[in-house]
């Protein structure tokens, strides 16, 4: 089955799982309902609108730069408090992640895929990384990024993102049967915030067997 890669790359990433009012968490590598938004974002879906068939895509991680754990703490003063009988000062907690870049997989259906494919080389609405300010460096799109090879081949196989050879081993995220527990499989429309459970395995990828093309090779698709 084939597999449709994106670049998630950019000064600042946020992919939460837990976030409740003022604290904003981040986990340590995209979520499927981070990746399945931005792909209904570039295709034009509305929040309403089924995205079944895109909830159905198997998908995997790899982490090519881990990036670096920042919090962003905000503040604002006299906000009308939820009885309107009153001001607070309020404060907020926003994790994210610095300088980070990320190989995602998507496997399923080829004419889907091809779809998605092309939606984001010019996509119909804005695409961020995870929030509304944190804006890609390099495109989310990868003009060599449909593969015809499965899910774990194609991760493992892709040429790493950056410019310099990896300084240490790669982190490998799989869907899998079972695993690690992430509450980020969609279940209704965006609209309706619902989301499930799913597995995750993670694997080391050891940096000898990744695929490193030199500084002059590279193009538009690999940008630092």
């Amino acid at each position: 089955m084939p597999t449709l890669l994106l670049r998630l790359q950019g000064p600042m990433q946020s992919w939460g799982t837990r976030s409740r009012f003022d604290h904003r968490d981040t986990w340590p590598y995209p979520t499927k309902s981070g990746v399945l938004g931005l792909l209904a974002a570039a295709l034009g879906r509305d929040r309403e609108e089924d995205i079944s068939d895109l909830a159905a895509l198997r998908m995997g991680v790899r982490v090519d730069r881990k990036g670096v754990l920042r919090v962003d703490y905000q503040t604002a003063r006299e906000i009308i408090a939820a009885s309107l009988k009153a001001k607070v000062n309020v404060q907020s907690w926003r994790h994210y992640l610095s300088d980070a870049a990320f190989l995602v997989g998507l496997e399923g259906p080829a004419s889907l895929l091809q779809a998605a494919h092309q939606a984001l080389s010019n996509p119909r609405y804005v695409l961020y990384l995870g929030r509304k300010g944190y804006v890609p460096s390099p495109p989310i799109y990868l003009k060599d990024g449909l593969r015809e090879e499965p899910l774990e081949v194609a991760l493992r196989s892709y040429p790493y993102l950056l410019r310099e050879k990896p300084r240490e081993d790669l982190l490998l995220v799989l869907e899998a049967p079972d695993g690690r527990l992430v509450y980020d499989q969609p279940i209704a429309p965006f609209a309706k915030r619902r989301f499930g459970a799913r597995y995750v395995r993670e694997e080391v990828l050891s940096q000898d067997h990744i695929q490193v093309i030199g500084e002059d090779s590279f193009g538009d698709n690999h940008v630092d």
